[in-house]
């Protein structure tokens, strides 16, 4: 990344706009078709990355349900044009923790690869306890 502002390109910044339009919403549903079927998912919590469009929206889905106050502060973008960092914030409980999503779209506008990173350990730990609870509630995608 540059210190330069930096675009998009348009098919992956129409996806970013989608994805804005449904975190507002707390509407996932239309997450699969900007997804690519094989997009790897990295959680903070865990060493291996998830693969597959449906587990993707199992996981995000349910992640905007447990997040609180959820704010997007600032969004970055790569040279190439089809990679964004966007910084949050938001609460799990009494928890509150910072973190950034990490977003890599292929030329069609696709999430190819999906990483998250969070702090300080007891938000991951918060955000954690109760995304196992609710996954394991609803079971594999």
């Amino acid at each position: 990344m540059s210190n330069a502002p930096q675009q998009l390109k348009p098919a992956a910044a129409a996806s970013l706009a989608l994805w804005h339009d449904m975190i507002a919403r707390c509407d996932m549903t239309g997450l699969a078709a900007i997804a690519h079927p094989d997009v790897v998912f990295r959680s903070p919590a865990v060493f291996a990355p998830y693969q597959s469009a449906p587990v993707l929206v199992q996981i995000i889905s349910t992640v905007v349900q447990v997040f609180e106050d959820f704010t997007y502060h600032r969004e970055l973008a790569t040279d190439d044009g089809l990679n964004v960092v966007l910084e949050f914030s938001a609460r799990v409980g009494d928890r509150e923790l910072k973190g950034i999503d990490m977003i890599r779209f292929d030329k069609d506008g696709k999430i190819v690869e999906f990483e998250v990173m969070v702090r300080p350990l007891s938000g991951l730990q918060a955000l954690s306890g109760e995304m196992g609870q609710r996954l394991k509630a609803a079971g594999p995608a």
